[in-house]
């Protein structure tokens, strides 16, 4: 995401990645200002030609909205931001969509200004250098599962498979190689040529497979790493168990898996981790909190005295020297962080 100018409550962006479009999504609540170029239809250019209605024509104009609401699915390229038209050439008053996509600038404000929390997310997007997604490529001899991965989830892209389909007459080795085929054909359809590309899996499988795809001409980089076991739990392994690191560098989606996991070894062996809006609470409090780990949704309900009481945690663990992550739960280990209830603060020391 790159800013381009402060305003006196909100900012000026411009959207670079699929990433900003989620970070934008959590900030574009209701209440706030979204303005950008769009279009609107004028009603006063519609005209009757030969007794036909000639359909009114779209305009472009800057079009201010007050939010009601967004709709973000992850791992698709807009962001659409639903409201009331509070400055516009036409239709003031009337309801509006802004379909947000990479390349779009927009202006945010709000009343007041940002809460912390959003500040805090907005300004780790312009100072961090988000990190390229990546392809993870699950291989086993007769099952190749594809994922993609970005800094806010892990997507199942596609899952090829030679099991039952009925009877295959033939070599099996060369049914095989003509399997691993058609899967690097489309990888190559799917990754772009710059994403990294992870190859992992039990077994050697994986070693034929990428010398296939270097024989389709593939261009990506491409790293090979082995794994205890398959399926999607080797895709998790490989960013919990930092298997890929030197590969991907300090990926965020990778920083929080492996927190969070970190946090789950704490509380099987009762450890220094505390989770619970209490427990993390007296733990700030006290000052004994290292990083917490919180679900970005957590901080931006629609329950104003829980948003407040969160708000209050994090000041208090970014005052005592702590860090806070904001995270996403579209993967494995962010769904074990909703059943700890959203969130998890790793100790310095226990209570």
């Amino acid at each position: 995401m790159k800013r381009i100018k402060w305003l006196d409550e909100g900012v000026r962006i411009r959207i670079q990645s699929e990433d900003d479009l989620w970070i934008l999504s959590k900030i574009c609540k209701s209440g706030s200002l979204v303005g950008m170029l769009s279009h609107r239809r004028d009603s006063a250019t519609g005209t009757k030609e030969e007794g036909r209605a000639k359909s009114a024509e779209r305009k472009p104009m800057w079009i201010l909205l007050e939010v009601i609401e967004n709709y973000f699915q992850s791992f698709t390229d807009n962001l659409r931001v639903h409201g009331t038209i509070k400055q516009a050439k036409i239709d003031i008053g009337s309801h509006h969509t802004h379909v947000i996509s990479l390349g779009d600038e927009v202006e945010i404000t709000r009343q007041g200004g940002f809460k912390k929390s959003d500040l805090s997310l907005l300004k780790q997007s312009f100072n961090d250098q988000m990190r390229a997604k990546a392809g993870i490529l699950v291989i086993e001899n007769d099952e190749v599962m594809i994922f993609q991965v970005a800094s806010h989830g892990i997507r199942d892209v596609s899952h090829f498979t030679l099991r039952g389909g009925g009877k295959r007459i033939g070599d099996s080795s060369k049914i095989r190689d003509e399997f691993f085929e058609g899967v690097a054909v489309e990888v190559m359809m799917v990754f772009q040529k710059e994403m990294p590309l992870i190859l992992c899996g039990p077994g050697l499988t994986r070693e034929q497979f990428e010398k296939e795809l270097r024989v389709k001409g593939i261009k990506n980089p491409i790293t090979n790493v082995a794994t205890t076991i398959g399926g999607r739990s080797a895709a998790n392994e490989v960013l919990s168990e930092g298997l890929v690191d030197d590969f991907l560098g300090q990926h965020k989606l990778v920083e929080q898996i492996k927190l969070i996991e970190r946090g789950l070894k704490e509380i099987a062996t009762d450890g220094n981790v505390a989770y619970g809006n209490l427990e993390i609470s007296l733990a700030a409090k006290e000052g004994a909190i290292e990083t917490l780990v919180i679900d970005a949704n957590l901080l931006r309900t629609e329950n104003k005295e829980d948003d407040e009481k969160w708000e209050a945690i994090v000041d208090e663990v970014n005052n005592s020297g702590g860090e806070v992550i904001q995270a996403s739960v579209e993967h494995d280990s962010g769904k074990q962080l909703l059943g700890l209830g959203g969130a998890m603060a790793l100790l310095r020391w226990k209570n």
